[in-house]
């Protein structure tokens, strides 16, 4: 082991432009809750606080609703159980990703049981991604303890049109 003293701290990196955004591609945030009632509330604030520090605003409605769908679902479906979400930004569109503890069943129609009523639970959400032009899914977790992953894929432009009824369009060269 050095005896050498310690003499000097690390510099830090010069202060970032606080006018730029940072970089789309940066944007992943990833956050664990309690599988309860008001974790939905805290994955749609962490995911409208997200969106605003990327100066991704517009998608917000859309996505903030989304968010709160898939934790709402995954906390009926597995309750008292920490719900894990992930928030990301790739190829031009958002990617929302529920993970929780509810482990697939064996018997085929406990299975199609449970499949059918996740897909109830997920009936608005479903209806907002379609709106957006976005895809949804679920299938077995890749996570370790298994469990389930429920995703929900946002176009940037079909997230921001949600609510404006197709009035907003991509910027020229964008589309």
């Amino acid at each position: 082991m050095s005896s050498r003293p310690f003499t000097t701290c690390p510099v830090s990196p010069p202060e970032a432009d606080r006018d730029e955004p940072p970089a789309l591609d940066t944007l992943a945030c990833n956050l664990t809750v309690p599988g309860a009632p008001y974790s939905a509330q805290i994955a749609r604030a962490a995911v409208r606080s997200v969106l605003h520090a990327y100066r991704l605003d517009p998608l917000a409605p859309a996505a903030v609703q989304v968010a709160g769908e898939l934790m709402a679902a995954a906390w009926h479906l597995d309750p008292g159980r920490s719900l894990y979400l992930s928030v990301r930004y790739r190829d031009d569109s958002l990617r929302l990703t529920v993970y929780d503890g509810h482990a697939p069943h064996a018997h085929p129609r406990l299975a199609a049981h449970c499949e059918a009523r996740r897909r109830v639970a997920l009936r608005l959400m479903g209806a907002v991604v379609r709106d957006c032009g976005g895809a949804w899914g679920f299938g077995d977790s890749r996570e370790p303890g298994g469990g389930t992953r429920t995703w929900a894929s946002l176009p940037r432009f079909g997230a921001a049109d949600y609510l404006s009824g197709g009035l907003v369009s991509a910027p020229v060269g964008l589309s």
